[in-house]
């Protein structure tokens, strides 16, 4: 049925008072099962799933995918069959709450891949376990204190569209109406994509097949499996491998793969990203690489004479880093309304009753707990990263207000500057600490998860509201999530990433980051961090010079894509992204997008003087989000798990 909603007008005209009692008479469910038992485990059990396949696809590009409409679809499949054989109908609220413990918890993954690594990688220390889930968990319950005061603005009050959340409520309207027949065959297509996906790389897992023909005997001289490098596969490796400029393309990881989660994660970022990928992945491994081996900028391995990811990368990532950061900036001081207008009733007051007092979530609580988390932050920083505690609680003050700023961001266009923020941050420090490299990744680390998890909470509620739910449930939904997320990325982490770790020899720490996941996110917050502690005239003249010509680039061309209103057809962020990831998952990800593209999804076609979205009547583009989530759910799962064999079993 359709999602009643105020006009334009009443938003404009009406009091939050009467905009509260309209929902309340209108859209609110009263006393309809929401935060049940069985939508807390599922969505916990779920949560913790998504999370795994955000950390393997975060470990491999940098990127964080969203999962919110994905778990909403998997939980209505699964709760249709447990209907089908006896069990009470799963209502819309239980999916809703469901999804936002499910949505918490895959974006619990970041620091994961980004802040922390960095820290235990630059320091070349270990920090254990139980620190990095109670670090996660206290970051993450600050930044849900810090959305509270301002849910009642950007949602009940100007009722800001949060899209991606938005669309999730469609979505959960759409299935649990007459049309639930769409949501069951889209729940279909996800199995269907991710059943083939998982089956391609389990003929691929190295590991997996290497010990299941070994178990039952069937493995002889030689262990079958499907080579994901299709120059592995054809043979052109050794003697005969191809050769750019006297190198071994393979040692520039010029080789194209055929890595199925690259794929469909590329289906999901778009064409305008998969060309830039491509275009900045060939910038730097096919130019910039060979030409800077040949002058001597980039050194081999120990061995004098081959190179490989990691030896191009302390090259490359400058220039990558500038052109991301300066991309970033722009885009993020280019629309000061969006900034100005975060600030904007903030502070105005109620002047009749609270009709929604029993059901929000009480503003006291964010108002006590705020001060208290943020003390227990700067605690934890002190004895887990040796920043002291004046240090980080004179940081809070701009946490906050970034946070604002990144959740109008987000209500508007559902994208959370998580970058840019924290950048600013590590700016900050390192005007405030200059030498201080531990308190500069720290201190941004709190920034990037606050920022993430208030807005992520905002978005997570957006269509808790539209469907009638209980503020005050969703906020204990995305907590669950929160330690759901926190539990199973941190142990998964320790068993994908830690095994060539060894905690008597500190350098070793470094091995966290490989060519099969080398982390991008970490070789950018290390990069800034170590330019803002050290500063860039300690680096060589060829990587000041690189650095120079790509943040010029990326100047332009964000500004360009600013004034065509996004018609220029390059992202300066995903060029520069190219160049801290090798050149076969850029290739594997422009293949999905270019893929997804000549199947309909995301082009146009010219009619009269504008462009319109062309959207075929077909599979793909009506399904793409599900068989892009399948594809990315089924490659990275059976991923772990050949990680995971390789680990414990041979």
């Amino acid at each position: 049925m359709a999602i009643k909603q105020l006009t334009e007008e009443q938003i404009r005209d009406w009091s939050v008072e009467q905009k509260d009692k309209w929902w309340l008479e209108n859209v609110y469910r009263g006393n309809m099962p929401q935060l049940t038992l069985r939508a807390a485990v599922t969505g916990f059990i779920l949560g913790g799933l998504l999370s795994a396949t955000n950390l393997y696809i975060g470990a491999k590009t940098g990127w964080s995918l969203g999962v919110g409409i994905t778990s909403v679809i998997l939980a209505f499949a699964f709760f249709k069959i447990l209907q089908q054989l006896g069990f009470t109908e799963f209502t819309i609220l239980e999916n809703n709450a469901m999804q936002s413990i499910a949505t918490s918890a895959g974006y619990m993954t970041a620091p994961l891949i980004s802040s922390l690594t960095a820290y235990m990688i630059v320091n070349k220390v270990m920090i254990p376990w139980w620190q990095m889930i109670a670090w996660n968990v206290a970051l993450s319950i600050l930044g849900v204190l810090f959305a509270f005061p301002m849910k009642r603005r950007f949602i009940n009050d100007e009722q800001h569209p949060f899209p991606e959340g938005q669309a999730a409520g469609v979505v959960m309207d759409t299935l649990h109406s007459s049309d639930a027949s769409v949501g069951l065959f889209k729940a279909k297509v996800l199995g269907v994509a991710a059943g083939l996906a998982a089956f391609i790389k389990f003929l691929q897992s190295e590991g997996i097949q290497t010990w299941l023909q070994t178990t039952i005997g069937i493995a002889k001289e030689k262990v079958f499996h499907l080579h994901e490098d299709l120059f592995k596969l054809f043979g052109l490796t050794g003697d005969r491998a191809l050769k750019l400029r006297g190198i071994d393309v393979n040692q520039l990881t010029i080789s194209p793969t055929f890595d199925v989660a690259m794929i469909g994660a590329g289906g999901l970022m778009g064409i305008r990203a998969g060309v830039s990928l491509l275009i900045g992945a060939v910038l730097n491994y096919v130019i910039l690489a060979p030409w800077m081996i040949e002058l001597g900028e980039i050194k081999p391995k120990a061995d004098g004479i081959t190179y490989g990811m990691r030896q191009i990368t302390i090259w490359a990532l400058w220039p990558g880093v500038a052109a991301m950061v300066v991309a970033s900036f722009v885009s993020f001081f280019s629309k000061p309304d969006v900034i100005t207008s975060a600030f904007r009733g903030l502070t105005g007051k109620r002047t009749g009753d609270d009709v929604l007092k029993d059901i929000e979530f009480p503003l006291w609580i964010s108002f006590v707990g705020i001060p208290i988390m943020s003390l227990v932050t700067a605690v934890m920083a002190w004895s887990f990263f040796d920043v002291p505690i004046w240090a980080s609680l004179i940081g809070l003050p701009l946490t906050f207000i970034l946070s604002l700023v990144a959740a109008n961001s987000t209500a508007l266009t559902s994208t959370t500057p998580v970058g840019a923020t924290s950048k600013i941050t590590q700016l900050f420090y390192g005007l405030v600490r200059p030498n201080d490299i531990k308190s500069n990744l720290a201190t941004a680390g709190i920034t990037a998860e606050v920022v993430s998890n208030s807005s992520n909470l905002l978005m997570d509620i957006k269509p808790g509201y539209m469907l009638g739910a209980k503020p005050r449930q969703q906020a204990i939904g995305h907590i669950i999530g929160i330690f759901s997320g926190a539990i199973a990325s941190t142990f998964l982490f320790f068993a994908l990433f830690t095994k060539g770790v060894d905690p008597k020899n500190p350098d070793s720490i470094a091995n966290i980051q490989t060519e099969q996941f080398p982390m991008p996110a970490v070789v950018i917050w290390k990069g800034v961090a170590e330019v803002l502690t050290k500063g860039l005239n300690q680096l060589p003249s060829s990587i000041q010079t690189a650095v120079i010509v790509a943040a010029i680039a990326s100047l332009i061309m964000e500004v360009l894509r600013i004034v065509s209103k996004n018609k220029l057809p390059l992202s300066p962020v995903a060029m520069g992204l190219a160049f801290v990831i090798d050149f076969r998952s850029s290739l594997c990800m422009f293949t999905g997008a270019f893929l997804f593209w000549l199947l309909g999804v995301g082009r146009t076609k010219e009619d009269k003087e504008e462009k319109e979205e062309l959207t075929p009547d077909n599979l793909w583009v009506q399904n793409h989000e599900p068989i892009c989530a399948g594809i990315i759910a089924g490659a990275s799962l059976m991923g772990i798990a050949d990680t995971m064999v390789t680990v414990f079993l041979m």
